[in-house]
């Protein structure tokens, strides 16, 4: 069964370039009993791979190197995403957890501003994606700064919950067709 993620579309700041493609969200997602290995086992499954287990991360900052998947097996979050470290404006909060699984696109600025329950997650990457890079937006940014390498990176060829033409793969891929 495919389910209907939650998107959030979000426009770019003065110090956070953003992304064209929404922030995902799957709610209750993910198979019970929420823990790190069943987390991690659920979306390599489906063409992800691993690169790490996280807490909260409380700094903004964004990827613009690849595209980012958060499967949450513990506690709760509120996130903040698309604000760079020095806007004061812009940006969505809401609150994930356990079991609930988040797609942040490349150049989307993110970070935890609350976590409770000892918050945890799992680090997914599209296949073939480079290890990621931090940039903060403390500083403007010149236009089109990262357009380009954000521009290069592409729609993954799987949906981290649905694989092979899951939502995630049809809503950006429909995006950029229309671009």
């Amino acid at each position: 069964m495919t389910v209907a993620p939650e998107q959030y579309f979000l426009e770019p700041t003065p110090h956070c370039p953003n992304n064209r493609f929404p922030v995902l969200i799957y709610r209750n997602i993910l198979p019970t009993p929420y823990n790190e290995a069943t987390a991690r086992a659920y979306l390599e499954k489906n063409g992800w791979y691993w690169q790490g287990t996280f807490g909260a991360v409380t700094y903004r900052h964004f990827h613009p190197n690849t595209h980012e998947c958060y499967g949450i097996f513990q506690g709760s979050s509120t996130l903040l995403v698309g604000q760079g470290a020095a806007d004061r404006d812009g940006g969505i909060k809401f609150t994930v957890s356990g079991g609930d699984v988040v797609v942040i696109p490349a150049g989307v600025a993110h970070c935890s501003v609350e976590s409770e329950g000892d918050y945890r997650y799992v680090g997914v990457y599209p296949k073939g994606a480079p290890h990621w890079r931090n940039e903060y937006g403390k500083k403007p940014m010149e236009p089109g700064a990262f357009d380009e390498e954000i521009g290069n990176v592409g729609v993954p060829e799987d949906d981290p919950v649905s694989g092979a033409g899951g939502p995630l793969v049809s809503i950006w891929n429909e995006i950029s067709a229309s671009a």
